[in-house]
């Protein structure tokens, strides 16, 4: 077996122990992460919620609980999973545009602060079924702003295009009805316009269009306690080392600037890939390298199963070989996977140290939407995890 060379910051024993492929997990930079966070949220009336769905793995989820997070979510199974680690009731919003009545009744029974509704018909069952149990609902109607984020057309939420939200035109119609329903507390407005956005113009956009709603309605006489602007924020997947936090700074600061807040106003956000992305890598071996005519490959034992953003986005993630010697001379490979599909493919003509079959590979930033989205296709396994709490340098 070959050994891990120690300048790569893994540590070499837990990455040799665990049999390939998995998702092996820096711990100590999701801590410097959240704190990150903390820091630039600190004194103000900002409640960060963390969006399950980009890693719902229970390690993972107790760890961010334990910071005093709340947390976004959208199924049953994941509000199940938010109370099993420790999220406190309060600090729970549900979102989705298919909530299935079984799953309404969970949040209903667990008194989650929020569902964030996204259809008149929506609105209509959670206050029958909030009837029926003999309680209020508390919700925020979710917004499509028909805001392009520019980002891929499948992460992209927030357009008219999309099915997520209640477009502008029928917000009225909307709100009018909460507002008379016994079994409905309005709280608020929520907004999502999509992910991996790394521009802060369409969030200064998004801050123009809340200004404009909420002062729609105060001049009707409704305000709101809370605004939620979603998430979004995106992280650099191609400098995991050079830049492993997203730039919170920027982000929080685009919204104290652009945002006009009443004094009783609360602002959430739901962030979720710029929280875990950067602290989690996929492991691997490689398990051939085959060469042909036009192309040289290297075949890992993981593959779209285990990490599918490159097929389902043509996503970028950073691949290193952890065993090849730094000064080894460089190569152009394709990196694939095993699965028997022509998608299984991690990256093409990438640039690496010259790989021969059993080297240890980390493909990076795979912390979000990586395990989450691990499938069994092929009947394999599912990938294994490792959690380091301090790197070995």
């Amino acid at each position: 077996m070959h050994q891990v060379n120690s300048h790569h910051g893994f540590q070499m024993d837990l990455v040799n122990s665990i049999d390939t492929p998995f998702y092996y997990y820096d711990m100590a930079l999701l801590d410097r992460t959240i704190e990150e966070i903390k820091r630039h949220t600190a004194g103000t009336e900002y409640i960060v919620h963390y969006a399950v769905k980009a890693n719902g793995n229970p390690h993972i989820l107790k760890t961010i609980a334990q910071h005093g997070l709340g947390a976004d979510l959208v199924s049953g199974q994941e509000i199940k999973a938010a109370i099993e680690a420790g999220f406190n009731a309060d600090k729970l919003s549900f979102s989705g545009v298919g909530k299935t009545d079984s799953e309404i009744r969970l949040g209903l029974e667990q008194g989650i602060a929020c569902f964030n509704v996204e259809s008149v018909p929506e609105l209509m069952v959670i206050n029958d079924l909030a009837r029926h149990m003999g309680t209020v609902a508390h919700i925020a109607i979710r917004v499509n702003p028909d805001i392009d984020a520019h980002t891929h057309r499948y992460i992209t939420t927030g357009t008219a295009s999309n099915k997520f939200g209640i477009g502008i035109d029928d917000l009225d119609q909307a709100i009018d009805m909460a507002a008379k329903m016994e079994n409905i507390d309005l709280t608020g407005l929520h907004f999502h316009i999509g992910s991996q956005i790394t521009s802060m113009q369409p969030f200064a956009m998004l801050c123009d269009t809340v200004n404009r709603l909420t002062e729609h309605y105060r001049q009707r006489g409704i305000t709101f306690r809370v605004i939620n602007v979603g998430g979004g924020l995106g992280i650099d997947y191609s400098m995991p080392d050079e830049r492993p936090i997203a730039d919170f700074k920027s982000y929080f600061d685009t919204f104290k600037r652009g945002l006009k807040v009443n004094g009783n106003q609360q602002i959430h956000f739901e962030l979720g890939r710029a929280i875990v992305a950067n602290c989690g890598s996929l492991i691997s071996r490689v398990t051939f390298v085959k060469e042909n005519r036009s192309k040289k490959f290297v075949i890992l034992d993981a593959g779209m199963t285990d990490l599918i953003r490159p097929a389902l986005y043509g996503a970028h993630h950073k691949i290193q070989n952890l065993t090849a010697a730094p000064e080894a001379a460089v190569e152009t490979y394709d990196v694939v996977g095993p699965v028997c599909e022509s998608s299984d493919v991690f990256e093409h003509d990438c640039s690496l140290p010259v790989t021969r079959r059993g080297d240890l590979m980390a493909i990076r930033s795979a912390g979000a939407y990586g395990e989450s989205m691990a499938s069994c296709y092929n009947m394999r396994r599912l990938p294994g995890c490792a959690f380091a709490r301090d790197k070995q340098l």
